[in-house]
């Protein structure tokens, strides 16, 4: 499959119809091939989490067509929905959100339960990411026992964790200091070229956005490549 990620003449707009209408998103095309990584850059109000939310299917579009690994998600049914975003889209945000009562494991651990993998093959792959992201010491710890790159590093093996194709980033670095925000950036980067994942990673960050394979630029609503 050449494209894991399709999006044409994607509109979102708020409140149509209204006098508080807003729109978002006007027209957005762009498609992402297996294994590419994309960095996608917009200023602040751009619309950049938005776009991320109808890639991610957390959201869906006004107009125009997005499609999955192929599947055009339109006329998928909650449920459908619901399974292809957990079993093929891996998702982090700028903040980590790890449920602060449960530690490192049980974190990575609770979106493979969820997909209906089995307690113990769920635990053991969730040690193995947690080695992968240099947390192998720091498993048994809760989030408020982490640094916050340490948990940044928690939240990006959970996206991992049910070998998506697809992961998509909302500015992952982004309430990190810049020394600890490189390591991070180095890490989910190379993590994500060892996978062959499909990536899409917003980032205010220019010299970052140079390490990826191409830049999308977000504007007035549209999509444009730099």
């Amino acid at each position: 499959m050449n494209e894991v990620l399709r999006l044409d003449g994607v509109d979102k707009t708020y409140n149509p119809g209204k006098a508080t209408e807003v729109q978002v998103l006007s027209g957005v095309t762009f498609g992402l091939k297996a294994g590419e990584v994309a960095a996608l850059v917009a200023p602040s109000g751009a619309g950049k989490s938005t776009l991320l939310h109808v890639c991610g299917l957390l959201d869906q579009a006004s107009e125009g067509e997005v499609e999955v690994l192929g599947q055009p998600v339109t006329r998928l049914r909650d449920r459908a929905l619901t399974a292809l975003r957990r079993e093929q889209i891996g998702f982090v945000y700028q903040f980590h959100h790890l449920l602060p009562e449960f530690n490192a494991v049980e974190n990575v651990v609770l979106p493979q339960r969820a997909a209906g993998r089995p307690l113990a093959a769920a635990r053991d792959r969730a040690a193995e990411l947690l080695e992968a992201v240099g947390l192998g010491h720091r498993m048994q710890h809760r989030p408020a026992e982490l640094s916050g790159g340490e948990q940044q590093r928690v939240a990006v093996a959970r996206a991992l964790a049910n070998r998506p194709r697809l992961l998509l980033a909302d500015e992952p670095t982004g309430n990190l200091d810049p020394e600890t925000a490189a390591q991070v950036f180095e890490l989910l980067l190379a993590l994500v070229r060892d996978t062959g994942l499909t990536a899409l990673i917003a980032t205010h960050n220019p010299e970052l956005a140079e390490r990826m394979d191409r830049r999308l630029v977000l504007a007035a609503g549209s999509i444009s490549t730099g």
